[in-house]
């Protein structure tokens, strides 16, 4: 093979120095800013796991809504010029889009009602009471008392070779879409974030029944229904302009399984304040750290 001769490896190398100078100045003008957090008003909706029941300080008791939740966190980091958190425990899609009431039984106006024009970002986390997740949860640590180490709770959600929870999410997500579609037209230029559900149970294994009553063989399904339910969250955004955040991934290793200084998500009974099977503080300085990476990636 003939070696190229000096003046060819020298133009070689001049135009490859020009090649990639131009393509950095390409690069310079054709990407896009990294993202960042919109600093202007701020509205955050949500169910329970977005208002943080029973941890200090309880700022509204009817929904059950705490101060040191992570839209509180994810405001003040963002430094937002005005914040306004209208998330309640026990809300459905329904109860974003209209009126409805709190744990007390007092009226609470469609949380869409706090969106307006002049909002810059907007966080959603809803779905999970749209598949019924407080009559699962008690449905599953009842039957596993009858079989701990069986699969009673899938039995049941299963029988028949129809999977219903799963149905439940396929049939949440045209809720969640009109939800997104709502906020988009109540606020066109906002940046719409939906945020996924935090890991409750382990993310392998079989869980640790007594402490957290699910039978043994139940883990892996409702695991597996968790993971379906934020896929779904996942796709539906993507598919409505909005953001993604997985708050599910972070939260591996932090589940109700854990000890009370690891954990996210507080068991049956809770060792940190929070409501059961739900966040803790520290499970909501979690999901606001997951946010605000999302946000700013």
């Amino acid at each position: 093979m003939t070696r190229p001769r000096l003046p060819v490896l020298r133009a070689a190398t001049r135009m490859a120095a020009i090649a990639a100078t131009t393509a950095g100045v390409l690069l310079a003008f054709t990407q896009p800013a990294s993202a960042a957090v919109p600093t202007g008003r701020y509205v955050a909706l949500g169910d329970s796991y977005t208002a943080g029941p029973l941890i200090p300080t309880q700022v509204d008791l009817n929904c059950l809504r705490s101060n040191r939740n992570y839209p509180t966190l994810v405001a003040a980091s963002a430094g937002s010029s005005s914040f306004a958190d209208v998330s309640c425990s026990g809300a459905t899609t329904n109860d974003i889009l209209n009126s409805g009431s709190g744990q007390l039984g007092i009226s609470v106006p469609p949380q869409l009602a706090a969106v307006t024009s002049s909002t810059a970002l907007v966080t959603v986390q809803i779905g999970g009471n749209d598949i019924g997740f407080s009559s699962i949860i008690s449905d599953c640590a009842q039957a596993s008392l009858s079989s701990p180490l069986g699969s009673p709770c899938k039995n049941k959600y299963t029988a028949g070779g129809t999977d219903q929870l799963q149905a439940r999410i396929n049939a949440a997500a045209p809720k969640v879409t009109a939800v997104l579609q709502a906020v988009h037209a109540a606020a066109p230029g906002a940046r719409v974030a939906v945020i996924g559900y935090p890991a409750i149970l382990p993310d392998s294994g079989y869980g640790c029944w007594p402490v957290v009553p699910i039978a043994y063989q139940d883990v892996p399904y409702l695991r597996a229904v968790e993971k379906s339910l934020n896929a779904m969250l996942a796709s539906t955004a993507a598919a409505n302009n909005a953001t993604y955040a997985d708050v599910y991934t972070p939260s591996i290793g932090r589940d109700a399984c854990q000890s009370s200084g690891t954990r996210w998500i507080e068991g049956l009974i809770p060792q940190n304040s929070a409501a059961p099977f739900h966040p803790n503080a520290t499970g909501e300085q979690g999901m606001a750290n997951a946010v605000l990476a999302k946000l700013n990636s």
